[in-house]
């Protein structure tokens, strides 16, 4: 891999995706690839494959997929298991196909089942029974994974599949009928200040306890395994940071400088009550999570201010 490299990052307009290529711009890669979804409609097997034979990619990191809280996994179950497993196949595919030397699949922490052991192992992967409110979602990115895996055994591909845990920082989303968390209480908790409210409603009991990390890590952790060679193609990336959702919306309102009550609608599902992965062998190939909660925190609320969503 060099700094001519062709590198196709899809999903460019997600907080995900805009965090990987403005660290690869930062990293001055000069030939970097993207395409809005009125450009190339990754669901199209026909018109993906023709684009990956025009530009003959030699990376390609997905970023793309249909994703949300646990209110738009439960409303928009089946837009999440369709258009996730559609993207992902045609991508995959022809990577393959073009011979795409190396291609990183990101997936997320969800995919691991509702009872598994704290902190989440690689190894714990269909070991028993998925989350329900997320599972079509959880479902397509385990059969990326699964097709990820297929393809180096069979054809001795280099894909590898990044399972990172909850993510924030700019470029969020902030619609409340489709956010995480922990931008929804950002978006909440903002505009309680500015209009003077004294209650912030929190979906569920509050207590359910999240594992973050700011979004520029997981920049950092797909250059970092583009160019590594490793022996297991899935490897979770996480921060070690762990709070409960009411934890969170407190830090968050400190940060915001406004104190507030909050109240809990517990007739709102709590999803999993941890989701913290096991990031030991993410390290073991040399990699770690070095951005701090507070300064990423920081940051995404100044993006938050400057663009009021």
């Amino acid at each position: 891999m060099n700094l001519n490299s062709k590198i196709f990052i899809t999903g460019h307009n997600g907080l995900v995706g805009n965090s990987i290529l403005q660290h690869l711009r930062k990293k001055n890669f000069r030939k970097l690839f993207i395409a809005d979804r009125k450009t190339l409609d990754l669901r199209n097997q026909n018109k993906v494959l023709n684009f990956f034979k025009i530009k003959k990619f030699d990376y390609v990191i997905n970023c793309a997929g249909k994703v949300g809280g646990i209110y738009a996994n439960s409303k928009y179950r089946a837009d999440f298991i369709y258009d996730n497993i559609m993207m992902q196949n045609n991508v995959i595919y022809s990577s393959y196909s073009t011979k795409v030397k190396s291609l990183i699949f990101l997936g997320s922490s969800c995919i691991y089942p509702k009872n598994s052991k704290i902190p989440m192992k690689e190894t714990d992967l269909l070991s028993g029974k998925l989350e329900e409110t997320n599972e079509p979602y959880a479902i397509a990115k385990i059969a990326g994974i699964k097709m990820c895996e297929s393809f180096n055994h069979q054809y001795k591909t280099d894909y590898k599949c990044l399972m990172p845990c909850n993510l924030f920082g700019p470029n969020d989303n902030y619609d409340l009928s489709s956010s995480h968390f922990l931008p929804a209480l950002i978006k909440k908790i903002y505009y309680a200040k500015k209009n003077g409210a004294k209650e912030v409603l929190i979906w569920g009991s509050g207590k359910p306890l999240r594992e973050i990390m700011y979004v520029d890590d997981l920049a950092d952790a797909c250059l970092f395994f583009l160019k590594k060679k490793t022996k297991q193609s899935l490897i979770n990336i996480g921060s070690g940071i762990e709070y409960s959702i009411l934890d969170y919306a407190k830090i968050i309102a400190r940060k915001i400088d406004y104190k507030v009550k909050f109240i809990f609608d517990k007739s709102k599902p709590d999803g999993m009550k941890r989701k913290l992965v096991d990031s030991s062998l993410a390290k073991k190939y040399g990699w770690k999570s070095n951005i701090s909660f507070e300064a990423g925190l920081e940051k995404t609320i100044k993006n938050f201010e400057e663009t009021l969503y």
